[in-house]
């Protein structure tokens, strides 16, 4: 499984606790949760982007990052 598919499953997982949350501080601190993931997970989608739109795999980035 990829970064990207265990970050969008994450965050599934957590808008799902937001929506089941049963205090305001509990939404809050989801919320902003939600926020991060969100915000991460586009991060990734944009890192892993190539010029010409393709993803690249686990081992494509790890050999991007090592060389």
């Amino acid at each position: 499984m990829k970064h990207l598919d265990h970050l969008e499953l994450r965050l599934s997982n957590e808008r799902m606790r937001l929506s089941r949350a049963t205090s305001a501080g509990e939404r809050e601190i989801r919320s902003v949760w939600v926020l991060q993931l969100e915000k991460e997970v586009q991060g990734e989608r944009e890192f892993l982007k190539t010029q010409d739109g393709i993803e690249l795999t686990d081992d494509e980035i790890l050999r991007e990052l090592m060389s």
